[in-house]
């Protein structure tokens, strides 16, 4: 492994092809903090695939690629007279410190579950409202719905057991088989069909399972297995039946 200087030495050399490139290079020069904003989330998706991918050469180049847009941001930010890069490292290093007394202080954490609720008592300590917060309003909905579980279960709205929360979501999925036998409107189905969903995330909170993981993985899989379908067909796939393609599928099933 590298030393630490030799670490330093390249996010030094990032720093300064970052202020050559925003002097030099006309694309560089036009890009904003919002023209950035998009180029970013698909960085972070790219980098979520190669995680997910467990793709170690692809996430070093994800990573390298995120570390270029935050460079890029504080660059922006440094022309405005806003902050450097150096203000925003400060900053979450003292967030770090503060956050970790268990560390830097006098706090005892027995465990995980510890840290995490003394880090929510902590930042309410710090002026937030709410625990939920710190929870981007742009997070996709079943992420959002998984870290605002997690954060209140902090502070103690939280069941007891797996079986509270699966009798929960027999609950919910009982109360949306009524809504559609029923006939009720559109907005109502789409509410309770949400109430399923939040309630399942919920159980697979419990059950340690990361649900946003869980359903990427299917839809690798379903995509494999389509994919295979239209590799296979013996003919158009608008002219076969869905008895013919059901059999394509199941081969796909033996081998993916």
């Amino acid at each position: 492994m590298e030393n630490k200087q030799a670490k330093l030495d390249a996010f030094a050399r990032l720093l300064q092809i970052m202020d050559e490139l925003r002097e030099k290079c006309p694309w560089d020069r036009k890009q904003t903090l919002q023209s950035l904003r998009n180029l970013t989330i698909e960085e972070t998706y790219e980098l979520a695939d190669a995680i997910l991918d467990e793709d170690l050469e692809g996430i070093k180049e994800e990573i390298g690629d995120l570390m270029l847009h935050m460079v890029f941001y504080a660059k922006i930010a440094d022309e405005k007279n806003a902050f450097d890069i150096a203000d925003a490292l400060n900053s979450v290093c003292e967030k770090l410190i503060k956050r970790h007394p268990h560390i830097y202080g006098d706090f005892l954490a027995e465990d995980e579950e510890a840290v995490k609720k003394n880090w929510e008592k902590l930042k309410l300590q710090e002026g937030k409202s709410s625990v939920l917060e710190g929870v981007p309003n742009s997070l996709p909905a079943m992420v959002k719905a998984y870290r605002m579980q997690e954060k209140t279960k902090q502070v103690g709205f939280e069941w007891e057991n797996s079986a509270q929360v699966w009798e929960k979501v027999e609950e919910e999925m009982a109360e949306f088989k009524e809504c559609l036998q029923d006939g009720l409107s559109f907005e109502r189905k789409e509410e309770e069909f949400g109430d399923v969903l939040f309630s399942l995330i919920n159980y697979a909170r419990f059950q340690g399972i990361d649900p946003e993981t869980a359903l990427e993985r299917v839809n690798q899989k379903f995509k494999k297995r389509f994919e295979y379908i239209e590799a296979h067909a013996p003919k158009s796939m608008e002219e076969m039946s869905l008895a013919e393609m059901d059999i394509l599928w199941n081969k796909a099933k033996r081998g993916i």
